[in-house]
C-alpha cells in the first residue's frame, strides 16, 4: 500500500525524541545508550514500566531552546510519516526543573509549532495533559493553562500517566472547570485498567475522546454507549502490546472495535518508546487484520471529525484526505 495522508490525534511530545535531535541536546549520549534510555522492549512489565522511557525524554526539554528543537524535530517526524494534521500532547509541569514558568513552558512550544507547521506544512494542535499522580491544584493548573491559550495552538486537555496506580478524584474539579469553560477534553483510560476505568472516566470527565480504550472491548454495553455518545477512542496498537495491555499484536482488539462500529483512530503514542510510525501501524492493521484503504479512510476522517482543530482546518484536511486516498492506487 503506497503511503496514505494521515491524521493523528495521540503523540507524546516528550516520547519521540530522535537520536539525531537528543544528540544535539546531548552529545555525549551515544547510540546505544539511546536505545537502551528512550526506546522501550517489544515487552515491558506494565504501563509504569513503559513510562519509565519519558523520563529521559522531558529531561532534556527544560529550557525553552530544547523545547523548540524537540518540537520541530517531532514536526519533522510527521512531515516524513504523510500525517496532515496532529495533534501533540505534553506535560507543561514537566518542564519547569531548569526554572521556566508554565506559561514560558506553553509559549515556548507554540512558537515552535507555528515554525514547524510553516516549515513542514503539517498541521497541529498541542493537548496540555495533567498527570494521574497530580495533585488537583496541579490538574487546575494546567487546564487554567489551556484557558489562557484559548486561541494559540492549544486546542485541549487530557490526563494521562498511570491509571492502575492513581485514581481519579484529584482531578474531577479540573475536567469540571473544562467543561464549564467549552474546553474540549480527552483522557487516558481503558490501557491500564479495564472497562471500569473507561466508564469511571466517562462518568466523571465526559470527555469527548478516550486516549486508548482499547479494552473497552471487554464490555458490550461500553461498546453500545461509545457508539451512541459518539466517543472516539485513540487507538495505539504497538503501544498497547509493549505495555501488556494485550499479550500479542495478533489478540489487539483494533479490529473488534472496527467491525462494531466505534470511532477510533491509529496512533503511535510515543515514536520513539514504541519504536514506530504511522506508516508502521498501519502496515500491522494491513498485515493482521487485512485492513485496507477503506478502513483507513474511514478511521482518518473519524479523527479529523473529532479532533480539536477549528472547523476550518478540519474541511482543509478533510479535503486532502479524499484527495489523497482517491490518488492511491
Amino acid at each position: 500500500m503506497p503511503s496514505l495522508p494521515k491524521v493523528e490525534l495521540h503523540l507524546h511530545l516528550d516520547c519521540s525524541l530522535t537520536y539525531k535531535v537528543v544528540q544535539q541536546l546531548a552529545p555525549q549520549i551515544t547510540y546505544e545508550q539511546y536505545r537502551e534510555s528512550f526506546i522501550a522492549p517489544p515487552k515491558c512489565t506494565d504501563l509504569a514500566d513503559y513510562i519509565t522511557r519519558a523520563i529521559r525524554g522531558f529531561e532534556l526539554m527544560q529550557t525553552k531552546e530544547q523545547l523548540r528543537l524537540v518540537t520541530l524535530d517531532l514536526m519533522e517526524q510527521l512531515q516524513a510519516d504523510h500525517v496532515l494534521y496532529a495533534e501533540i500532547r505534553y506535560a507543561p509541569l514537566q518542564h519547569v526543573y531548569e526554572g521556566l514558568q508554565p506559561e514560558e513552558v506553553v509559549q515556548a512550544v507554540n512558537e515552535a509549532v507555528l515554525e514547524g507547521m510553516t516549515q513542514t506544512g503539517v498541521q497541529a494542535g498541542m493537548i496540555l495533559c495533567t498527570l494521574r499522580h497530580y495533585t488537583g491544584e496541579q490538574s487546575l493548573q494546567t487546564v487554567k493553562l489551556v484557558e489562557h491559550f484559548k486561541g494559540s495552538p492549544v486546542v485541549g486537555f487530557d490526563i494521562a500517566a498511570d491509571e492502575a496506580g492513581f485514581p481519579i478524584t484529584n482531578h474531577i474539579a479540573a475536567f469540571q472547570y473544562a467543561r464549564k469553560k467549552g474546553i474540549p477534553c480527552t483522557a487516558h483510560a481503558g490501557e491500564a485498567r479495564g472497562a471500569d476505568s473507561v466508564w469511571e472516566t466517562l462518568n466523571h470527565f465526559h470527555p469527548s475522546r478516550i486516549g486508548h480504550g482499547v479494552r473497552s472491548v471487554e464490555d458490550p454495553a461500553l461498546l453500545q454507549h461509545l457508539k451512541a455518545h459518539n466517543i472516539h477512542l485513540e487507538v495505539c496498537p504497538t503501544s498497547n502490546v509493549q505495555t501488556n495491555v494485550v499479550d500479542r499484536i495478533e489478540n489487539h482488539p483494533a479490529d473488534r472495535l472496527y467491525k462494531a462500529g466505534v470511532s477510533m483512530s491509529i496512533n503511535t503514542d510515543a515514536r520513539t518508546i514504541s519504536d514506530t510510525t504511522l506508516e508502521k501501524e498501519y502496515q500491522i492493521m494491513q498485515q493482521q487484520f487485512g485492513w485496507e484503504k477503506a478502513h483507513f479512510l474511514k478511521c482518518n476522517l473519524e479523527a479529523i471529525e473529532h479532533s480539536f482543530a477549528p472547523e476550518a482546518v478540519k474541511a482543509t484536511v478533510k479535503k486532502k484526505l479524499l484527495a489523497g486516498f482517491s490518488a492511491a492506487i
